[in-house]
């Protein structure tokens, strides 16, 4: 299996635990031991993801696509982090703690984390239309979704919830980009033997 069929596996599995993440935050579906643990993992995917679509694009995607693909993975690692803090940590901290917590450097580090997403998801999706080498209708729609998704604290929780859903989307329809993908950069997670040379 090639390294970009991995990157797409983990797109469709962002995308998945992004929508079972909203729908459970929607009480669409229960809080469960399964649905809490794997929460985080949306972010921790998507990461997988987005360096394998910079690494499809990087030719024509130029200093603007490195940019925006840096501060897209800076903001997806640092919301693994939160993520991992809420549902591993927080719930085993009093309320007091948490609020302090909140009102000084984990609050203002959360705050930062959540404009360098945001930044790094605008800019890297300039960078991928500009490309031309994914789907634009997926480009957009993950840009769209993660606006209210990198602002959880500042938009409402529907708006907030309905953008991860929307970006889920986006992010499985760069996917499937990822699993077509043929390019000659494209490397065999083991030796192969000899191939015949390409016409």
């Amino acid at each position: 299996m090639r390294l970009n069929r991995i990157a797409a596996l983990a797109g469709f599995v962002c995308a998945t635990v992004l929508v079972i993440n909203s729908a459970r935050r929607a009480n669409l579906l229960p809080e469960t031991a399964l649905t809490h643990a794997i929460a985080p993992f949306g972010a921790l995917t998507g990461l997988l993801t987005i360096t394998a679509l910079y690494l499809l694009i990087r030719r024509t995607a130029g200093t603007l696509g490195l940019v925006g693909y840096l501060l897209n993975a800076a903001g997806l690692a640092g919301a693994f982090a939160i993520e991992y803090i809420l549902h591993f940590v927080f719930p085993y901290l009093g309320g007091g703690v948490i609020s302090g917590l909140l009102a000084g450097g984990t609050g203002r580090a959360f705050l930062v984390t959540s404009v360098v997403l945001l930044a790094g998801v605008l800019t890297f999706s300039a960078a991928a239309i500009r490309s031309g080498a994914l789907p634009w209708v997926g480009v957009i729609l993950y840009a769209v979704g993660m606006v209210p998704g990198s602002l959880r604290n500042v938009v409402p929780v529907p708006v907030f919830l309905a953008g991860l859903v929307v970006a889920a989307v986006g992010v499985a329809w760069m996917s499937t980009r990822l699993w077509t993908a043929a390019g000659e950069d494209e490397l065999p997670l083991a030796p192969a033997a000899a191939r015949p040379a390409r016409a």
